[in-house]
């Protein structure tokens, strides 16, 4: 009993500090991710890690109808969700990309 408590306190652990997952549908708990953005400090609908490989979405900033997977605009007011970008723990990792954005 006493070895079965590092391995489960090891695999919680684990299990929480990894990234969530984006769905196929390009959703993350429920809200679509596409659309217009806005960018705070605090109170974000996710938290998100900008990456360079293995992300769970790839971007593309847009500057008119965000409506694909993956496409945001980026506004100051009247967001469809709020992002806090963050070094660590995120809800989930984001690639900036010039093309073919989505879900990898």
């Amino acid at each position: 009993m006493k070895q079965l408590i590092p391995i489960l306190l090891t695999m919680v652990l684990t299990v929480g500090l990894s990234a969530g997952e984006v769905g196929s549908d390009c959703t993350f708990k429920g809200k679509k991710l596409a659309g217009k953005v806005q960018f705070v400090t605090s109170f974000p609908d996710f938290k998100v890690q900008i990456v360079d490989s293995f992300p769970d979405l790839k971007v593309k900033k847009v500057t008119s109808f965000p409506s694909d997977c993956g496409q945001w605009q980026e506004v100051t007011s009247f967001p469809d969700f709020k992002v806090q970008i963050v070094t660590s723990f995120p809800d989930f990792k984001v690639k900036y990309v010039d093309s073919f954005p989505g879900v990898p």
